[in-house]
């Protein structure tokens, strides 16, 4: 089984093609830095010649890393812009929490610590039981409560909005760049 597996950030498969030839068996994959400690998350996209075996394979290297997607190649550039650029985001808001339990009188090393548990718990708890992110939010939202508090001033200065536009940012920027 010949197949060319291509991880190159912005190539296109029929770039690929172009270059080698026809007939050329390509599987395009997006991973993702935490694929550095098997937590990966890539998604992949096989070429017009790639057969299910073939993909099949590509989807067996990259499970050995973490999780794997399997998309159109269309939607490659949403991949780059949400799971590639992403860990980006999440470290600058474990950077941020952390910031914030330091302002408020905790150790650094304290600080960061719950901060990082606290994303990654959050993150298993929703895998794992499939619940809603809005569900959980919820769960930890009591009237007039500090969770709350803290939710509607996320709400006043556009978190989520910003954090959506981040990603429509680097999607559009990956179409740039010729993704």
């Amino acid at each position: 089984i010949h197949l060319i597996i291509s991880i190159a950030a912005g190539v296109k498969i029929r770039t690929i093609e172009n270059f080698l030839g026809e007939n050329i068996k390509i599987v395009r994959v997006m991973p993702n830095t935490p694929a550095l400690v098997l937590a990966g998350m890539s998604a992949l996209t096989p070429g017009q010649f790639a057969t299910d075996e073939h993909l099949k394979v590509a989807e067996t290297l990259f499970k050995a890393i973490g999780e794997t997607v399997i998309i159109p190649e269309k939607l490659m550039n949403a991949v780059t812009g949400l799971s590639g650029s992403g860990p980006a985001y999440v470290a600058v808001m474990i950077e941020a929490m952390a910031d914030g339990g330091v302002k408020m009188g905790l150790s650094r090393p304290v600080a960061l610590k719950l901060a990082v548990q606290t994303i990654l718990g959050t993150a298993k708890l929703l895998l794992e039981t499939g619940m809603h992110p809005g569900q959980l939010k919820d769960m930890v939202s009591s009237p007039a409560g500090t969770t709350i508090a803290g939710l509607h001033l996320l709400e006043i200065r556009g978190l989520r909005g910003i954090l959506m536009e981040a990603i429509e940012r680097a999607t559009q920027r990956a179409q740039e760049l010729g993704g």
